[in-house]
């Protein structure tokens, strides 16, 4: 396993991973809407992010994207979902900034719990303008975890 950063080679299997994972854990929001915005994805979310992939035997099994101090985007595929690599891809985002913050769908329970088994603190609630879904705003710090 490796975790590196992000190359323009690795392009359509994030996607996939996106794509797949977003479908699965957001079964609340029609996958038509996911499958419409993999454009904005690739040509405007990704570009404006730093990217790291969790990668085995040339397979991206996971990604985590970064905006400055917003966890912007963190997917594992389904068939990998449970094995640690979020938690290891957090771990190195953890490394590289002090502070983080995060929207999460307040009805993804799976995702909302593991952020909190993470160290993160639920802060305030807010809706997502696409799918009007409530969201939860969480945040972590480096002096909270000390």
């Amino acid at each position: 396993m490796m975790i590196r950063p992000f190359n323009l080679a690795d392009m359509d299997q994030v996607l996939q991973v996106w794509l797949d994972a977003s479908v699965q854990a957001h079964d609340f929001v029609d996958g038509d809407f996911w499958a419409s915005r993999i454009e904005d994805m690739r040509d405007i979310y990704l570009p404006l992010s730093e990217i790291y992939v969790y990668e085995e035997h040339g397979i991206i099994q996971g990604f985590l994207s970064l905006q400055d101090d917003t966890l912007a985007a963190l997917f594992i595929r389904p068939e990998y979902q449970g094995r640690g690599i979020g938690f290891q891809l957090i771990e190195m985002a953890k490394d590289e900034r002090e502070k983080l913050d995060l929207a999460v769908y307040k009805c993804n329970w799976r995702s909302v719990d593991f952020y909190e088994r993470c160290g993160f603190q639920p802060i305030r609630e807010q809706t997502d303008q696409h799918t009007g879904q409530t969201e939860v705003v969480m945040t972590w710090y480096l002096e909270q975890a000390a």
